[in-house]
């Protein structure tokens, strides 16, 4: 190939790490790439959360302007920072191989444990999910809402905003921090954020055919695929965005797809959990009849609830 990949991805430590990770697996497929720093909506405005900011495209709508006008060839993407729906122009062409999908407690105190009532504790996250988890498992835990790159959060933790910090596990583990992880979170309550531990590699459909051909056979996981295909199907049944408390984990065994999800009131008093499976060929079919059957079980009504709570905010 005769010109450079253009890949544009945020500047914080972690978004640099999933572009030259996607670099890397450009390299081994011999694709020359370069990579470009734009700055979002999400990482100038720090001191608001995301559900007040509005949550479609905070971290990716610079980036696809980009994408549009040719200035860059491809974004990359935390996979659950993105947007249930693409707008027309735009399509995910790839998944990086999924990293360990658990949420994790970072905490420079020793003996953590969310299960111990007996001793209070301050979690910092901007995340409406893990704060209604926390509510509906373990109402003693108070939490405290927390923004900025994981550099900036564990400073503000280290100088006694809170106790620990409740993150994902794959951005820990990518920046190092594993030696202060103190309780990484069971997947059964806390079921983790669509697409979580996966990288978003997302492409214009304008973008020349060979080289969107190119770029899918050096970045895409074909297993991590199918679970986000069924994973991001159900969520854009939902319309949830980063500020809508939902769920959901798919995973492959053989040519078997089981997908599980829910969804959790602001206060937690409500938690829908459910379960189902089929042909890993059938993905996005099988995150459109887990969202029926979320709705059918109460889920819309609760979802109707949070969007009218968060329209009065």
């Amino acid at each position: 190939m005769s010109r450079k990949v253009k890949i544009g991805t945020r500047g914080s430590k972690l978004a640099l790490w999933q572009a030259y990770h996607v670099e890397d697996l450009l390299k081994a497929k011999g694709i020359e790439s370069e990579i470009v720093i734009i700055d979002t909506k999400g990482d100038q405005v720090l001191d608001v959360s995301i559900s007040k900011i509005g949550s479609k495209g905070v971290f990716t709508q610079e980036l696809e302007d980009q994408l549009l006008d040719g200035r860059i060839d491809i974004a990359v993407h935390s996979a659950k920072d993105m947007q249930s729906s693409l707008a027309e122009e735009f399509e995910l062409i790839a998944f990086t191989q999924r990293e360990k999908e658990n949420d994790v407690l970072l905490s420079a105190k020793k003996g953590i444990d969310i299960r111990d009532a007996s001793r209070p504790l301050v979690l910092g996250t901007s995340s409406t999910r893990r704060v209604a988890t926390l509510k509906h498992f373990y109402p003693h835990i108070k939490t405290v809402d927390v923004r900025g790159n994981l550099q900036t959060r564990i400073r503000k933790m280290e100088e006694g905003l809170c106790d620990a910090l409740l993150l994902a596990f794959a951005g820990v583990h990518r920046m190092g921090y594993d030696g202060m992880i103190a309780q990484e979170l069971d997947l059964g309550e806390f079921t983790p954020a669509v697409g979580q531990g996966s990288v978003a590699v997302e492409a214009a459909k304008s973008l020349d055919p060979m080289l969107r051909a190119e770029i899918i056979s050096a970045c895409n996981h074909p297993e991590t695929e199918f679970r986000l295909r069924a994973e991001r199907a159900y969520l854009r049944v939902l319309e949830g965005g980063c500020s809508i408390p939902v769920f959901a984990l798919a995973n492959v065994e053989g040519d078997r797809l089981t997908l599980k999800g829910g969804i959790i009131s602001l206060d937690g008093s409500e938690r829908i959990a459910l379960e189902v499976s089929g042909g890993k060929g059938d993905s996005e079919k099988l995150g459109e009849e887990l969202a029926e059957r979320v709705f059918a079980a109460g889920g819309k009504t609760i979802l109707e609830q949070i969007k009218k709570s968060q329209a009065q905010q």
